[in-house]
C-alpha cells in the first residue's frame, strides 16, 4: 500500500498453500516482523518477503499485517488493475465461505456504505485532475521566486526588502509543499510514473527534500493517521504528550522527559521554530545518505545549487545561508500550525482496529472553506476528504465533501469543521489538556 514509488516485479514467491482456506484467526497470527499475512477482498497474501521492497515502504504495509488491507489498499492505488499482478505470486488461499469479510468488531454496513459512496465519487469524475489548477498553482510558485530575486537584484539588500523576500520565498516554500504533496499522493496525472517524476522534481528541486523520505513517513500517516507506533506524526521523540492516553501512561509510569505542564508553553520555542530547519533537515539528509539514495540527493542539492547562485552575488555565503535560514524558519511555523490543526486535538491513542471510515474521522477534521483558507492550507482545510480520498485532486474535495457529511449522520460518526482561528488555538488547549492530564497521573496514581 502506498503510492511512493516505482513498482518493481515481485521476486520471491508467497509461501504457503496457494488454494488455502483460512480463519481471521489464522490470518491474525501472521502479524510478526518475519511473518506477516494481510487479506485484500477475501484474499489472503504473504507479504513477508515482498514487504521489504514495497514501493511506499515496508513499514506501511507491514501496519497492515494480520489485518484486512482491503480499503487501505483501494484508497493509496489509482490503478488497481496495474497493482493487483504485484499480489498474484503473494496469494496463498482466501478466507473461509464462514467468515465475515471484514475483521475483528468492523461494521460491514460503514464499510459498504463507504464503498458505495467512492463508487459514486468515481462516476462523477471527482478522481480526475484539471492540469490547468496545478499549472497556475506551479506557475505562482515560480512567480513568487522570481520576483523575491528581482526585487533584491534592483532595489538592493536592505533589511525592509530582505524580510519582505524572506516572506516571499516562505510563501513559496510552503506552496510548492502543497504541490508535491499532490504529486505524491498520485492525484494529478493518470499514469502514476508521471506523478512519481513530478514529485520528485516538485519536493527535490523546488524545495530540497526527498521524495522517498516523504513517502516513507507521510503514507505510514495516512494508513494509521493519529496511532501510536505506526503515525511517525505522533511521534514526539519524549518532547511532548499528547492526546488522553499517552499522558496517563507516561505520569503513572513517572516518566518525566520533559515539564510536560509546561508543554503547551514551550510548544512555542521548539516546535514551529525547529521541526523544518532542524529536525527534518537532519532527518532527510541522513535519510537519504543511509538509504544510499542517491537520485534524491541528486534533486535536492540542485535546489541547493540553484539558490546559492541566485543569492551568493548579492548576500555572500554567509548572507545566503542565514537568509535561507531564516526562510524556513518562517516556512516551519506555517506548516506546523496547518497541518496540527486537523490533527493534534483529535483522538490519539493505540490501534483499534477500526473501519477506513471511523478511523480517519477520529483522527481528523475540517477548518472551513473559504478562498483564502483553501490556498493558505493548500486544501488541507478538507483534512477529512484529502483522508478518505488521498488520490482524489484537492480541487474537487468541496464537491465530494457533502456526501461525507451525509454518510457521517447516517452513522452517526462525528463530522467536524471548525474555524481556522479555532483549529489554530485547539492545537494549544490540546497540549495545556494532555499536560494537565500527565501531572495528575504524575502525582496521584
Amino acid at each position: 500500500m502506498g503510492g511512493g514509488g516505482q513498482l518493481t516485479e515481485p521476486g520471491e514467491q508467497g509461501s504457503g498453500r496457494a488454494g488455502g482456506v483460512y480463519t481471521w484467526e489464522e490470518v491474525q497470527s501472521h502479524c510478526d516482523r518475519n511473518d506477516q499475512w494481510l487479506v485484500i477482498d477475501r484474499k489472503v497474501y504473504n507479504i513477508t518477503q515482498w514487504a521489504k521492497r514495497h514501493p511506499g515502504g515496508i513499514r506501511v504495509i507491514s501496519h497492515y499485517a494480520g489485518e484486512d488491507a482491503t480499503e487501505a489498499f483501494t484508497a493509496f492505488h489509482p490503478d488497481l488493475k496495474f497493482v493487483q499482478k504485484f499480489l498474484k505470486p503473494l496469494l496463498i488461499g482466501e478466507l473461509a465461505a464462514t467468515e465475515p469479510s471484514q475483521d475483528r468488531d468492523k461494521n460491514a454496513t460503514i464499510i459498504q456504505d463507504f464503498h458505495t459512496l467512492r463508487v459514486q465519487a468515481e462516476r462523477e469524475g471527482l478522481f480526475q485532475a484539471r492540469p490547468l489548477f496545478f499549472c497556475l498553482h506551479l506557475g505562482h510558485i515560480l512567480l513568487l521566486e522570481a520576483l523575491a530575486w528581482l526585487i533584491i537584484w534592483v532595489w538592493g539588500t536592505s533589511w525592509t526588502l530582505t524580510f519582505l523576500i524572506s516572506v516571499m520565498l516562505a510563501t513559496a516554500q510552503l506552496q510548492a509543499g502543497w504541490l508535491q504533496h499532490d504529486f505524491g499522493h498520485l492525484s494529478v496525472f493518470k499514469k502514476s510514473s508521471w506523478n512519481h517524476i513530478l514529485h520528485k522534481f516538485a519536493i527535490g528541486h523546488l524545495k530540497g527534500a526527498s521524495a522517498n523520505w516523504w513517502n516513507h513517513r507521510h503514507f505510514q500517516h495516512h494508513a494509521k493517521p493519529n496511532i501510536f507506533s505506526k503515525d511517525p506524526d505522533v511521534n514526539m521523540l519524549h518532547i511532548f504528550v499528547v492526546g488522553t492516553t499517552q499522558p496517563v501512561e507516561y505520569g503513572i509510569k513517572k516518566i518525566k522527559y520533559m515539564p510536560y505542564h509546561h508543554q503547551h508553553q514551550y510548544f512555542f520555542l521548539v516546535g514551529p521554530p525547529l521541526l523544518i530547519p532542524v529536525y527534518f533537515h537532519i532527518q532527510i539528509i541522513r535519510t537519504m545518505i543511509s538509504r544510499h539514495d542517491w537520485v534524491d540527493l541528486a534533486w535536492s542539492m540542485s535546489y541547493y545549487l540553484r539558490y546559492l547562485c541566485c543569492y551568493i552575488p548579492m548576500y555572500g555565503l554567509l548572507g545566503s545561508v542565514l537568509l535561507i535560514s531564516f526562510v524556513r524558519f518562517l516556512e516551519s511555523h506555517w506548516f506546523v500550525w496547518v497541518t496540527q490543526m486537523n490533527h493534534l486535538p483529535m483522538d490519539i491513542d493505540h490501534e483499534k482496529h477500526r473501519d477506513w471510515l471511523s478511523m480517519q474521522l477520529q483522527a481528523t477534521c475540517n477548518i472551513k472553506q473559504s478562498p483564502f483558507n483553501d490556498w493558505f492550507s493548500g486544501h488541507l482545510n478538507f483534512q477529512i476528504e484529502h483522508h478518505l480520498f488521498p488520490t482524489m485532486p484537492r480541487h474537487n474535495y468541496h464537491l465530494v465533501a457533502p456526501l461525507v457529511r451525509a454518510l457521517c449522520e447516517k452513522h452517526g460518526t462525528p463530522y467536524q469543521v471548525k474555524t481556522l482561528w479555532r483549529g489554530i488555538t485547539d492545537v494549544f488547549i490540546s497540549l495545556k489538556n494532555s499536560g494537565d492530564l500527565w501531572l495528575d497521573a504524575y502525582l496521584h496514581k
